[in-house]
């Protein structure tokens, strides 16, 4: 993954690309990619498409090709700077589609696509940090654990219950254990 592409959202209604920043009352705050990172809030009626999210058909039905990997692509072929533009004519954009990605589908990739395509990488690419696939991949791992670890501490302290508490502890939960020790305690 070249980019980190997890929280940057292209939104229904709004031009350009946003990256998320957190929920709010109405919706979710977002700020632009561009120079002056203005704040706004996108309302809850606006689709929000995370981009790591998107993918593009290829001539398999069966396969699509996540948008991180066409932007690897595109960055190891083309670096940062693009050979062609949005407003670059049909057989230029086809052309630097097929070269980036040889079994795109033409059918159900359009133009639009492609021109959007090329505009998301310009705005993603000159904001956002480039990371190689195996850094990229040591960081995603790195993330994986310290969620797990923060699961384990979530569950682990969750999970405790005080030694002196134990029996009425045991009865709030309903276990069988603790019907049969109620029982046996009825019976006395």
């Amino acid at each position: 993954m070249p980019y980190d592409l997890r929280e940057i959202a292209a939104i229904s209604g709004m031009s350009g690309l946003y990256r998320l920043v957190r929920p709010a009352n109405n919706g979710v705050l977002v700020e632009t990619l561009d120079a002056q990172a203005r704040r706004s809030v996108a309302s809850a009626r606006n689709k929000v498409s995370l981009l790591h999210e998107i993918s593009i058909y290829t001539e398999d039905p069966d396969r699509t090709v996540p948008l991180t990997e066409v932007f690897e692509r595109i960055y190891q072929k083309h670096g940062q700077e693009l050979p062609v533009t949005s407003k670059s004519d049909e057989a230029a954009l086809s052309g630097f589609m097929a070269e980036v990605l040889p079994d795109y589908d033409r059918q159900r990739v359009y133009l639009s696509d492609i021109r959007k395509l090329i505009t998301w990488y310009g705005a993603v690419s000159s904001r956002l940090p480039y990371q190689s696939a195996e850094a990229a991949a040591g960081d995603e791992a790195a993330a994986r654990a310290e969620e797990t670890d923060a699961t384990t501490d979530t569950l682990s302290t969750a999970g405790a219950i005080p030694a002196q508490n134990a029996d009425s502890a045991d009865e709030a939960t309903g276990s069988p254990e603790a019907a049969d020790d109620k029982a046996k305690r009825a019976r006395k």
